[in-house]
């Protein structure tokens, strides 16, 4: 696989990641809590509901990392961590009540925030909950993010008990210096350590997330950090590029803009990491920022077309609509999404009304659905079969993404995709850009000028 620099810069702009579409930037607020228990209701008394996929949201964490972009809590309150749990059993009841009882649940993910800032007991009495108020598929993915930092391992014993079969380690770095300018430090040792834990307690998939483009990263730390990880062995690797927006994150005014790698020293970091995990490493690129083991049940669902995507990135199955618990937690329903209000006092005033914690949220409209078809076809498979969509949408492809196709013309030239008049295909080159290609067929970028920010598509 080979992509010249050259050819990352170029095409390395702003640009959605796609876990929706439209993107999260387009939601707004005024959906009504009781629109949204309508829609539930009525998606489980279709006949024959797709399966479903969960997310619970847990934003709490020990201290605060200086990169971090998500939405957290930093606390060292153990009342604080057990008033949310006791609202989010709340919410889970509130929502259940609507689903259909013999509806099967096949993902569900923990996320943050740092879920294993939990205590043991409180991992078990929460996916009791979850249990008592949804009936899990036997084979379901059940995943948790974890820190290293504090973890013990009665806390992996514990989430073991409670039947998680997948887990992901955020190691960002193993190096010393660039871990003290992020307020992260967990030595090699300490990782290497619950990693051998998670194995012996059976864990099916071990993931570890990856960034570059930290303070302090060079090519020649950042390859010994690639070569370590390689040495550990995880099942997936998530290589993430840092977003530096200290307007947006106040706390990244920490991290001085003088010790960040520059854009063509940041491009070398991702480039060599790329090509050691898929020499050395034996990784598979799946796509975007996604690596695989061959054998690893993500290589197999691109191998056999069943790749998906949603808000927490690429899975091997899981059902359209997600159902998401907690603050800031997005809900992919049949017809819309849904994303709760951010901050605790609203989300404990709203369930204490009895009301669904609702803070922005977007309807599909039939034009929605038809651009979602085709950027997660071509964001999971990499290829768009044209008939299928025009059969599917009733339309003639050519004529209605005519702008699209001409936007392809130039990433076909430099070998991006391949467009035939009954197939575009990206090519092995092509998935490192796939936001980009995506991007063509969104029709909100092409219609304002007012364009919401994004990461670096690269």
């Amino acid at each position: 696989m080979l992509v010249s620099p050259a050819l990352v810069e170029k095409y390395n702009r702003p640009g959605p990641r796609y876990t929706s579409y439209p993107p999260a930037p387009h939601f707004r607020p005024g959906m009504a809590p009781e629109t949204v228990a309508a829609m539930i209701r009525a998606d489980n008394e279709r006949p024959d509901p797709e399966p479903l996929s969960l997310y619970v949201h847990l934003p709490f964490c020990r201290t605060l990392c200086y990169y971090c972009g998500c939405h957290m809590i930093v606390t060292h309150r153990p009342e604080k961590i057990a008033r949310y749990l006791d609202y989010l059993e709340r919410e889970i009841a509130l929502v259940s009540r609507w689903v259909a009882p013999d509806r099967p649940v096949v993902q569900l993910h923990w996320g943050g925030g740092t879920p294993t800032y939990l205590a043991p007991e409180q991992i078990l009495a929460l996916m009791d909950l979850l249990r008592r108020h949804f009936r899990f598929a036997p084979d379901a993915e059940i995943g948790i993010e974890a820190d290293p930092r504090g973890l013990t391992r009665a806390h992996l014993e514990a989430a073991r008990t409670a039947g998680f079969n997948r887990i992901s380690f955020g190691v960002q770095d193993l190096d010393p210096t660039v871990q003290q300018a992020i307020n992260r430090v967990q030595p090699y040792e300490q990782v290497a350590r619950i990693t051998r834990w998670a194995r012996e307690l059976g864990f099916e998939s071990i993931s570890y997330d990856l960034i570059y483009g930290l303070p302090h990263q060079h090519l020649t730390q950042f390859e010994r950090t690639i070569r370590q990880v390689i040495d550990l062995g995880p099942d997936r690797i998530s290589l993430f590029s840092y977003a530096h927006v200290p307007w947006k994150k106040k706390h990244q005014r920490l991290i001085r803009e003088e010790w960040l790698p520059r854009p063509a020293e940041k491009l070398q970091l991702f480039l060599r990491a790329v090509e050691l995990l898929t020499t050395e490493g034996g990784y598979r690129y799946i796509g975007m920022d996604h690596f695989a083991r061959p054998e690893d049940p993500l290589s197999r669902a691109l191998d056999e077309g069943t790749l998906q995507r949603n808000f927490q990135g690429y899975s091997t199955h899981g059902g359209t609509e997600l159902y998401a618990f907690g603050i800031s937690a997005i809900s992919q329903l049949r017809d819309a999404y849904v994303q709760n209000v951010l901050t605790l006092p609203e989300y404990y005033a709203a369930l204490d009304r009895g009301h669904l914690p609702v803070g922005k949220g977007y309807v599909l409209t039939d034009e929605d659905r038809l651009r979602r078809h085709v950027i997660m076809a071509l964001m999971c498979h990499f290829r768009l079969d044209v008939p299928e969509v025009e059969r599917r949408f009733g339309i003639d492809f050519h004529a209605h993404f005519a702008d699209a196709l001409a936007q392809l013309e130039e990433m076909e030239a430099d070998g991006l995709v391949v467009r035939r008049p009954d197939v575009i295909e990206v090519t092995e080159s092509g998935r490192f850009f796939i936001r980009n290609v995506a991007m063509a067929f969104d029709a909100y970028l092409q219609a304002t000028t007012d364009r919401p920010m994004y990461s670096q598509t690269v």
